[in-house]
């Protein structure tokens, strides 16, 4: 997750406060976790710096406005357009395992059962949460949730078939 590109991203939509982006960052990220205030500023700081956005007011309560410049728009445009390589093979897990392989883990069974323990009840909280947000009508939630969804399944079929072979 980049902070640097989610600044710009509401940035683009219109000025903001350095408050106000950690408040709407907190909101894209949503299950992600939360985003530190000094994160924050400093990422401005270097944003500024590198003549991405610009400070030219303040709020009513003496609250710098920050807003994007051209440059900055043209970065994100071209980071929204990079297309982002699934990870799967760095996942911790999978290196855990490759670990595990290596030194022929003799609770090797035990470890991938635990796993897919953890995997099952995410896709039970997960599945919860799905169908909170249809009802709500929080269609990115949702889809966001989905997207999760599926991967967790695909995970649960690789562990399965690695369980099978053993």
């Amino acid at each position: 997750m980049s902070v640097k590109f989610g600044i710009l991203t509401l940035l683009s939509l219109k000025r903001h406060h350095g408050y106000e982006l950690k408040i709407e960052l907190d909101s894209i990220l949503w299950s992600k976790g939360k985003i530190n205030p000094g994160q924050i500023y400093t990422t401005l700081d270097r944003l500024m710096r590198d003549e991405l956005v610009s400070s030219p007011e303040i709020d009513d309560q003496d609250r710098k406005l920050f807003t994007i410049e051209p440059k900055g728009e043209e970065e994100l445009t071209s980071w929204l357009l990079e297309p982002v390589a699934y990870q799967s093979t760095k996942d911790d897990f999978f290196f855990k395992w490759s670990c595990a392989r290596k030194v022929q883990f003799s609770q090797e069974k035990q470890m991938l059962t635990q796993q897919k323990t953890l995997i099952v009840k995410e896709v039970m909280e997960l599945t919860k949460q799905k169908t909170d947000l249809l009802f709500s009508g929080e269609e990115r939630k949702y889809l966001l949730v989905t997207g999760a969804l599926l991967h967790l399944e695909a995970d649960l079929n690789w562990l399965n078939q690695v369980m099978n072979k053993l």
